[in-house]
C-alpha cells in the first residue's frame, strides 16, 4: 500500500540516486588504473556528520562501522550507506568521500506528535489503537505505518468488512513533528449468502448447516452477526464437520475443500464444502488386556460401557479411558495409561477395540503456570485440575482439565500445553487464557393469553469478582404479579466440588387465579455435589412466609379458610441425573429429577412434598426430527392441617398445553366464579415431535406437534367452613383425565425464541377452562 501524504514527502528518490552516482563517478576519477583493475580504497581519517538533531553522532558512527585511518573500500562505504538507510531513523542519507574525510549528510524522520484514526464508526478508536504499533513521541517510520494500516484492515476483515481500506497520512507540525492519521473507509459487511455441501449422503445440507459456525444470512441480517463472512471461521467449520462425522462412526470422513466464492457484486460469499463421508463403522469386539502383574484386566473391563454394535465414536472411547484411568488411581496404581488399539474390519464395517492397560513413563508435574487471567483468580483455574504439583503426570488428566477450563466460559481463548521442566522426568503445565465478558444485563417481555403482558429485567455475573461465583438478580412484573429473585452460587465451597447456593425470593400476586392476593418471601440455602458420573444431589433448607389476604366474601370457603399468614420451615433434597450432554449416544439423552421436601422443622406447616420429572429425547430421520417425551408428577401429603391453596398444584400451560393456569382440577362450583382450588396430586405426560417445515433454515422457523395427557386431583377436605353461618362447599376432587392435541410454530428470531401453540382439548370437563392459542415471547438485548 502506497503512503499518501498531506504534504510533499520528506526527501526525494533522485537525491539518493545522485548519491550513488556521485560515489561511482568519484571512484572512477580518483584513480585510473594503469595496470590490472583493483578495488578502490579511501584513506578516511575523519568523519563529518551533518543534519542530525536528535540522533547522536556516536549512534551514526556505530551504523557506519568504519575504522578511521585504515583503508576503506567502495563496497564498505556502500554497506555503511545501506545500514544507515535500514536503521529507519533517517529519511535521506548521503555519504560523500572528500580526500581523507567522509561527509555524512542525513535528514531525520520526524517524530510522531499523535496518532489519530478517522472515518471509523463500527470499530472504536480504543479497539483499533490496540493493533497499531506507531505511538506518539516515536520516530515516524513509513514501513511501520504501512504495517499498522494492514493490521487495521485485518481487524475490519475479522468483523466481516473485507472491503475496508485504510490510508495512512502525515500532517507536518512544527519542530520536525507530524500527526499520523489513518483514514478508514469501512465499506459494507460481507455476508454469507449461501452455504452448500457436495458429497453428503447421510445428512442433509440443512442438518450440516446447524453444525458449522458460519451461517447463512436470514431475515434479520441487519441485526444478526453470525452470518458475517469471516475467513478464519472456515478452518473452524472444517473441524466441526470432522468432529460431527467422527462422533457418528464415519472414520474416513474428509473435507476435500472449502471454497468461499465472492459474488459479482462483492457484497456476499457463497461457501461450498466438498466432503467425502465414507462408510459408517460400529464397534465390534471389545476387550481389555494388560501385561502388568498388579492389573486385573477383568476389573477394568467391568467399568466399560461400550457394547458391540454401538456406533463408533472417539468421545465414547475417551470417556471409557477416563473411567479406567480413574479406577487405576483409586487402586493406587500410578503411571498407568490406557491405550486404545483399534482393528479395522472392512468386510462388516466394524472396529474391534482393545483397551491395553500399560505403564507409562515415570514423569511428575513440576508446576502449573497460569498466564493471561487479568480478572479471574489463579485458584479458579487451578481447581479445574485434578493434578497438583508433585503428582504423577497423566496427559489425559491434563487434557480433561483443559476441557473444564473451556467449559467455564470465562475465557475467549484457553490453551493448556506441557513442556519439559528442570529435569527429564519433570513436566511444566502452561495455561494461557484470555478473559472474556462474563456479565449480562437482560430485558424481556412476554405475553400470555391468561396473564397478559409482563416485563422482566435480569442481571447475571458468572465470574463475580473473578472468584468463579455466580450472582444473579431478576425482577419479573406483570399485570397481576411481581416476582423478585436473588441468587448466589459458590461452585467450589471449601475448595471441593461442592456448590453452595443461597437464594432469596419475594413474590406477590393480585387475583391471578381468583379474587384474593398472595405474598411470599423465602430464603433457601443449599449444597450440591456429584454422586456419579452424570448424577448430582442437592440438599436444601427453605424458610418462607406466605400470606393470603383481600379474599372476597363470595370466594369458596376452602380458599377463605387459608386467609392469613403461615411460616414454612422445610428440609429437602433433589437428585438429578442428566445424560443429554454427556451420554454415549449423541442423538439421545435422558433427564431424571426427583426431590422431596419435609416441612415441619419449626413453622406452622407440616407436610411431605414429592416431585419428579422423567424426560427422554432422541433425534431421528437423519437427525432432522426431534422426538421428546416427558412425565412429570407431584404429591403433597399433609401431616397436620389441610393443605393451603398456595402449596397445592396447578396445571398451567407450562405443564399442560391447551388449558389456562387454573383450568384443570378440583373446582368449587357453588362459588360465584367456580373457583379453582388446585390439588394435592398431579401427573402429566407430554409427547412432542419437532421437525423442519420446508422453509430455508436461515428463517429460523420449525414446526411441531404435541399431545399432552394429565390431571390434578385430591384435597384433604372438600368441605370448607369459615364461621358457623357459612355453608359448606361441595367439591369433586376425584382423578379425571384430560388431554389436548395441537401443533406449534417455533421461530428463532434475533430478538429471542417465539413459540405459537395451537391446541384443542380431546378430553375435558364441562367446567374446565380451555385455551386454544398461546404465544410466548422472550427477548434479551
Amino acid at each position: 500500500m502506497k503512503i499518501a501524504r498531506a504534504t510533499p514527502m520528506f526527501g526525494d528518490f533522485s537525491r539518493t540516486f545522485l548519491v550513488i552516482l556521485n560515489l561511482s563517478f568519484a571512484t572512477m576519477l580518483i584513480a585510473a588504473p594503469s595496470g590490472p583493475a583493483q578495488a578502490q580504497t579511501y584513506q578516511i581519517t575523519t568523519v563529518e556528520i551533518n543534519g542530525n538533531e536528535r540522533i547522536e553522532d556516536a549512534t551514526i558512527l556505530s551504523f557506519l562501522e568504519l575504522s578511521p585511518g585504515q583503508g576503506t573500500t567502495a563496497a564498505q562505504l556502500n554497506d555503511a550507506f545501506q545500514r544507515l538507510q535500514r536503521s529507519g531513523l533517517f529519511e535521506t542519507v548521503e555519504l560523500v568521500p572528500a580526500g581523507n574525510r567522509l561527509i555524512v549528510n542525513v535528514e531525520e524522520f520526524p517524530t510522531i506528535n499523535r496518532v489519530n484514526i478517522e472515518g471509523n464508526e463500527r470499530l472504536n478508536d480504543e479497539a483499533l489503537l490496540t493493533v497499531v504499533q506507531s505511538q506518539s513521541r516515536q520516530v515516524y517510520s513509513p514501513s511501520r505505518a504501512e504495517a499498522d494500516a494492514a493490521q487495521i484492515t485485518d481487524a475490519y476483515a475479522q468483523s466481516g468488512r473485507i472491503t475496508a481500506t485504510v490510508q495512512p497520512r502525515i500532517i507536518p507540525r512544527s519542530n520536525n513533528r507530524v500527526d499520523l492519521v489513518f483514514e478508514v473507509a469501512e465499506g459494507a459487511v460481507v455476508e454469507v449468502d449461501r452455504v452448500s455441501f457436495v458429497g453428503n449422503r447421510a445428512y442433509s445440507d440443512r442438518r450440516l448447516r446447524r453444525v458449522i459456525a458460519s451461517k447463512q444470512a436470514g431475515l434479520f441480517r441487519a441485526i444478526i452477526r453470525s452470518d458475517t463472512f469471516i475467513a478464519d471461521r472456515i478452518a473452524f467449520d472444517r473441524q466441526l464437520l470432522r468432529d460431527f462425522y467422527l462422533s457418528r462412526g464415519y472414520v474416513d470422513f474428509e473435507v476435500l475443500s472449502a471454497t468461499p466464492e465472492l459474488t459479482r457484486e462483492r457484497d456476499a460469499f457463497f461457501i461450498t464444502f466438498n466432503i467425502q463421508e465414507g462408510q459408517q463403522f460400529r464397534f465390534g469386539e471389545i476387550t481389555t488386556t494388560s501385561d502388568l502383574t498388579e492389573v486385573d484386566p477383568d476389573e477394568f473391563q467391568e467399568v466399560n460401557r461400550i457394547r458391540p454394535g454401538m456406533v463408533y465414536s472417539p468421545e465414547v472411547i475417551e470417556t471409557m479411558i477416563t473411567r479406567m484411568e480413574r479406577l487405576a488411581v483409586e487402586k493406587r496404581l500410578n503411571f498407568i495409561r490406557v491405550e486404545p488399539r483399534i482393528t479395522r474390519n472392512d468386510a462388516d464395517l466394524t472396529l474391534d477395540l482393545e483397551f491395553a492397560v500399560i505403564r507409562g513413563p515415570r514423569v511428575f508435574v513440576e508446576r502449573i503456570d497460569i498466564e493471561g487471567n487479568a480478572t479471574t483468580l489463579d485458584r479458579v483455574i487451578r481447581r479445574q485440575f485434578r493434578t497438583v504439583e508433585g503428582d504423577p503426570f497423566n496427559p489425559r488428566a491434563i487434557r480433561d482439565a483443559g476441557e473444564r477450563i473451556r467449559a467455564l466460559n470465562f475465557f475467549s481463548t484457553s490453551d493448556v500445553n506441557t513442556r519439559e521442566g528442570s529435569a527429564p522426568d519433570q513436566v511444566i503445565v502452561d495455561v494461557d487464557v484470555e478473559e472474556a465478558p462474563t456479565g449480562s444485563l437482560g430485558f424481556g417481555v412476554s405475553y400470555g393469553a391468561e396473564a397478559g403482558a409482563s416485563f422482566s429485567i435480569n442481571f447475571s455475573e458468572r465470574n463475580f469478582l473473578g472468584r468463579g461465583q455466580l450472582l444473579s438478580f431478576s425482577i419479573d412484573t406483570g399485570s397481576d404479579n411481581q416476582d423478585t429473585n436473588l441468587r448466589f452460587v459458590e461452585p467450589a465451597f471449601l475448595g471441593r466440588d461442592l456448590a453452595l447456593g443461597l437464594a432469596a425470593r419475594f413474590e406477590t400476586t393480585d387475583a391471578q387465579f381468583a379474587d384474593f392476593d398472595t405474598e411470599e418471601i423465602s430464603f433457601s440455602p443449599s449444597l450440591e455435589f456429584p454422586v456419579s458420573e452424570n448424577g448430582r444431589l442437592r440438599l436444601s433448607y427453605r424458610i418462607a412466609e406466605d400470606t393470603l389476604s383481600d379474599a372476597d366474601d363470595d370466594l369458596s370457603p376452602i380458599i377463605r379458610r387459608d386467609v392469613g399468614s403461615r411460616i414454612t420451615s422445610a428440609l429437602g433434597y433433589t437428585y438429578i441425573y442428566d445424560t443429554r450432554a454427556t451420554g454415549l449416544n449423541p442423538n439421545a439423552g435422558v433427564l431424571f429429577r426427583f426431590g422431596q421436601e419435609f416441612a415441619g422443622v419449626g413453622g406452622g406447616q407440616e407436610y411431605i412434598r414429592t416431585t419428579g420429572l422423567v424426560l427422554g429425547e432422541r433425534r431421528v430421520a437423519r437427525e432432522e426430527v426431534t422426538l421428546r417425551a416427558a412425565f412429570e408428577f407431584g404429591a403433597q401429603e399433609s401431616l397436620s392441617d389441610n393443605s393451603r391453596i398456595t402449596d397445592r398444584f396447578f396445571l398451567g400451560s407450562r405443564r399442560m398445553r391447551g388449558f389456562d393456569g387454573d383450568g384443570v382440577g378440583p373446582r368449587d362450583l357453588d362459588s360465584e366464579d367456580n373457583d379453582a382450588l388446585g390439588g394435592n396430586y398431579f401427573a402429566v405426560a407430554r409427547f412432542e415431535a419437532l421437525f423442519p417445515v420446508g422453509l430455508p433454515e436461515e428463517y429460523g422457523i420449525t414446526g411441531g406437534v404435541f399431545l399432552d395427557v394429565g390431571s390434578v386431583w385430591g384435597l384433604d377436605d372438600v368441605n370448607g367452613t369459615v364461621g358457623e353461618d357459612q355453608p359448606d362447599g361441595i367439591v369433586d376432587d376425584e382423578f379425571k383425565l384430560r388431554s389436548t392435541i395441537g401443533f406449534s410454530v417455533l421461530w428463532d428470531t434475533a430478538l429471542g425464541p417465539l413459540r405459537f401453540n395451537f391446541s384443542r382439548a380431546l378430553i375435558s370437563e364441562d367446567f374446565d377452562r380451555e385455551r386454544s392459542f398461546d404465544l410466548t415471547i422472550s427477548t434479551q438485548f
